[in-house]
């Protein structure tokens, strides 16, 4: 499916231009502002960060708004993320590629992520006075992001968590990578909390559904979100599946407002994929690819019409220099 997709934006990048709408001046003058300003540098323009959401095995649609990004030369320089947002910015920042990140949407579904969530049943959690482990999900993060430090990544990243004792939301952006993001994605009333220093943490994204605020503290001038939807309107399986869509539920009310603090949002429609759904994470990618590839142009005219006066001032500067 994601070949076809392909197939499709490559098609459309070089139809003839007899077949598409006429260039006009403004097309071509946009073109090259574009240029420019992608192929600049920071404080030339201004920097870019890009926050994405949370939402369980729908964020995934992450990964399709990344390979539109890399495909059009978006600049990124700053990269937040909660819960699932926080695996794959976490991921993205330490310098995996677009196509290793493809590879943890199937390596999710190998490695049986959705267990961790779907075999938890009712019964199970009354009999018992524990909190259940996350073992498929802790595995993963600590085979790829252990070791791994934020000041050595490739580019800066923050994710956020909740303090489960006060409430307070938790800003990682130093330290361990690998617990921060454990945290920042661990789910509250099921799986026990991070005991990090003083603190005991719980997925962020109660508190912080889109960590806009942290890519702008990180140094960002814009804020491009990424934010997973569904329509999903299926009854809850087991007692797991009704906590985490009331989780859900909440992550949406916050989004709403925290989305108006964004440059730009991509919404990518993942149709009826519930949180827990991992074995169905590429349909999740696709989705995002289809959505970034759609909103693309007008991602590129906001960026731009927010970037006109430090352009302005970077060729003024360039005429000044040329006359000297």
């Amino acid at each position: 499916m994601r070949f076809l997709i392909k197939i499709l934006i490559l098609a459309l990048s070089v139809m003839p231009a007899s077949l598409l709408a006429q260039e006009t001046d403004d097309d071509v003058l946009r073109d090259a502002l574009w240029t420019r300003l992608a192929s600049s540098k920071p404080p030339n323009r201004p920097s870019v960060g890009l926050a994405l959401s949370g939402g369980g095995a729908r964020g995934f649609a992450h990964t399709g708004v990344l390979e539109a990004l890399e495909y059009a030369g978006f600049p990124v320089d700053y990269v937040s993320g909660t819960s699932i947002g926080a695996v794959i910015g976490a991921l993205y920042a330490s310098g995996s590629t677009v196509p290793e990140l493809w590879k943890f949407g199937r390596d999710a579904r190998e490695l049986k992520l959705a267990k961790d969530f779907k075999s938890i049943k009712l019964l199970g959690l009354l009999m018992t006075d524990r909190l259940i482990t996350p073992t498929y999900t802790n595995r993963f993060i600590e085979e790829r992001l252990g070791g791994l430090t934020f000041e050595n990544l490739k580019k800066p990243f923050a994710c956020s968590a909740m303090d489960l004792r006060t409430g307070e939301k938790i800003v990682f952006t130093e330290g361990p990578l690998a617990i921060a993001v454990r945290a920042s994605s661990n789910l509250p009333g099921i799986f026990p909390p991070v005991h990090y220093r003083h603190r005991y943490l719980v997925d962020g994204g109660v508190v912080d559904f889109i960590p806009i605020e942290e890519a702008k503290q990180l140094g960002a001038d814009w804020v491009l979100a990424s934010v997973a939807r569904t329509a999903s309107r299926r009854q809850p399986e087991n007692v797991l599946m009704s906590l985490l869509q009331v989780i859900d539920i909440r992550g949406s009310l916050l989004a709403l407002s925290a989305e108006k603090e964004a440059g730009f949002v991509i919404k990518p429609e993942v149709g009826d994929l519930t949180v827990a759904d991992f074995e169905r994470c590429e349909e999740a990618g696709e989705a995002g690819l289809l959505e970034a590839t759609r909103r693309l142009d007008s991602a590129r005219e906001s960026l731009l019409i927010y970037s006109a006066p430090r352009l302005a001032e970077s060729l003024a500067g360039a005429a000044t220099g040329l006359k000297k």
